[in-house]
């Protein structure tokens, strides 16, 4: 890849994208994927020559899924790469998922040759104006000698304040051209090899006005966001919530947010809840943390409702105010805030806790009751199988280990109102920051790739994984050890729900699917496949999955009933009918 020059032998010599491929290896890089083109020749032969794991995929969208949900699992920085024009703009509806998620991620996306462009070269657009508002930050390379300086900054801008994606926009000629670089240009800081790569603490006067204010509560309840798992302060909070007995809500970004089993635990907030959204009416003070607030976890903007004192920490100062005025802003890490508010609460710590003993004690008791309403649906035997059951029978299998990746659409509110992670930390992960369906299968491909001996499965319904289902070819040129469940409804499952909401029975257009046989599709691929068509099959298969190696694609033929489709009451919906409830 490299000569040292005679002339000085700490000279290096090397085209522009070996630089790019150096400057990936001197941060630990892990596994990048992308589809080739002549732009990006020089970044893919630098690769091969240096050893760095790089895999083709079958579209730039998935690759950018695939360095998301690898990023979310392990905190450090993933990876992708896609060449001019359509390769590039190809990225747009991933990188809007990492941008609005916090998701460290750097993309190297090749563009055309200065000397040329603008003359209509091949696949020539305008992508930087496209990729500018999806990503934290645009890098155009305008000089090869500061591609290394741009790297280190591109690695530094993803993983520090509220990580996210960074492309770094690499005209042809640079990425070809040849520079005489120095071993010292590729010296890189390791605390940006992962994210938060640098913390900050909240205002010691805030923490103290916010620990008066849950000193003498009486009836607090802290909501957890996403920003709790990128901080890395999942056990800090449930340490917290513990030695105050202060039970936590989270949003489907947040659980796991401390284990979903802990009697503290008040389950999802917002559009679909257990019994959060009863606890944060009755409550006086809300202590929100690492959350955004926004349409779905605050019920299109009605909970909490007005009145309520609100402390907010965060690392985004642009967050507060946003959607509630707090009483106390604490902007910071999640992590050190949540330490600095325990060590001001000092001994007042114990003496809330054993006030609130009452208010802790009620939280299982009304899980246990919402548990016994409901249990009709978790525990059915009707056919198509009701997906309550399917994820009951997730809860069951999966170990504490486990790691469930959740498609946008139904299969992230099913799994965010019913599936329990059974220890703190990012054992859910749901690709929330934009909702696009067609996660499940990159995502279960980034997330066995950023925690190997971790059982994955996926949930993913059969519209969004139709979208991808190209890059089984890829899981399987991996063989990686994941499982897809596909929730088959013959259906775009949450449309045809809604129309059936707000239009009536029958009135549905441009919803139906035709019926798929997604096992067969995944022998096609080399990949193992089973169909499910019985509840009482659930648990024997989701065990035999577990148990195989290589990608495995469960079928399971689910409800075709659209007033079953979805796990409640959608805010936005103008009726329901009440026997339509699971929550």
């Amino acid at each position: 890849m490299s000569t040292a020059s005679s002339a000085s032998p700490a000279t290096l010599t090397m085209s522009g994208g070996a630089a790019i491929a150096r400057m990936i290896r001197a941060f630990g890089g892990g596994p990048m994927f992308g589809m080739g083109g002549f732009q990006v020749l020089p970044l893919y032969e630098a690769a091969r020559e240096l050893g760095l794991p790089h895999h083709l995929i079958h579209d730039e969208r998935n690759a950018v899924f695939v360095a998301d949900a690898y990023a979310k699992v392990s905190g450090r920085v993933g990876l992708a790469d896609a060449t001019v024009g359509p390769g590039a703009t190809n990225m747009l509806t991933a990188l809007a998922e990492a941008l609005n998620a916090g998701s460290p991620l750097v993309c190297v996306v090749g563009d055309t040759h200065r000397d040329h462009s603008w003359k209509n070269m091949t696949q020539e657009s305008r992508q930087v104006d496209a990729l500018r508002p999806m990503c934290k930050e645009l890098i155009r390379v305008e000089s090869i000698k500061r591609i290394p300086e741009l790297m280190r900054r591109a690695f530094a801008v993803a993983t520090t304040g509220r990580p996210g994606p960074v492309v770094v926009d690499v005209p042809e000629d640079l990425m070809h051209d040849t520079f005489d670089f120095s071993e010292a240009d590729f010296v890189v800081n390791p605390a940006y090899e992962a994210a938060p790569a640098l913390r900050s603490r909240p205002d010691g006067e805030a923490v103290a006005r916010a620990a008066d204010l849950l000193a003498n509560a009486k009836q607090p309840i802290v909501l957890a966001g996403g920003g709790v798992h990128l901080s890395g302060a999942a056990q800090a909070l449930t340490d917290f919530a513990r030695a105050t007995n202060i039970p936590v809500a989270h949003t489907l970004t947040g659980k796991g947010a401390i284990p979903c089993v802990d009697p503290l635990s008040a389950g999802l907030f917002g559009r679909y809840d257990r019994i959060a959204n009863g606890l944060i009416e009755q409550s006086d003070v809300v202590l929100v943390v690492g959350c955004k607030l926004g349409e779905i976890a605050t019920k299109r903007y009605t909970v909490p409702a007005p009145g309520k004192t609100v402390i907010h920490l965060d690392i985004v100062a642009e967050e507060f105010g946003r959607t509630l005025q707090p009483e106390v802003m604490l902007w910071g890490d999640v992590k050190l805030g949540l330490q600095d508010l325990m060590a001001a609460l000092g001994e007042r710590a114990a003496a809330l806790k054993a006030r609130l003993r009452p208010l802790a004690e009620s939280v299982p008791a009304r899980m246990a009751k919402w548990r016994e309403e409901v249990s009709g649906r978790l525990y059915s035997e009707e056919k198509p199988i009701s997906v309550a059951r399917l994820i009951t029978e997730i809860n069951k299998v999966l170990p504490e280990d486990g790691i469930l990746v959740a498609d946008g659409g139904f299969a992230a509110h099913w799994a965010g109102l019913l599936f329990d992670t059974k220890r703190a930390g990012r054992g859910f992960v749901p690709d929330r920051g934009f909702a696009s369906i067609g996660y499940g299968l990159p995502g279960a491909i980034g997330a066995a790739l950023a925690a190997p001996g971790r059982p994955v499965f996926s949930l993913t319904g059969d519209s969004g994984f139709c979208m991808v289902l190209g890059d089984l070819e890829t899981a399987a040129r991996l063989n990686l050890d994941f499982t897809v469940i596909v929730v088959n409804n013959a259906a775009s499952g949450y449309v045809k729900a809604l129309q059936h909401l707000v239009y009536g029975a029958g009135k549905h257009i441009s919803a139906d699917l035709n019926e798929v046989n997604f096992a067969k599709v995944a022998q096609a691929f080399n990949c193992t496949g089973i169909r499910v068509e019985e509840p009482g099959e659930l648990e024997g298969a989701l065990r035999q999955a577990m148990a195989t190696k290589g990608p495995v694609v469960i079928d399971v033929i689910v409800t075709r009933d659209p007033a079953k489709m979805l796990p409640g009451v959608d805010s936005r919906a103008a009726v329901i009918k009440k026997g339509d409830r699971i929550a």
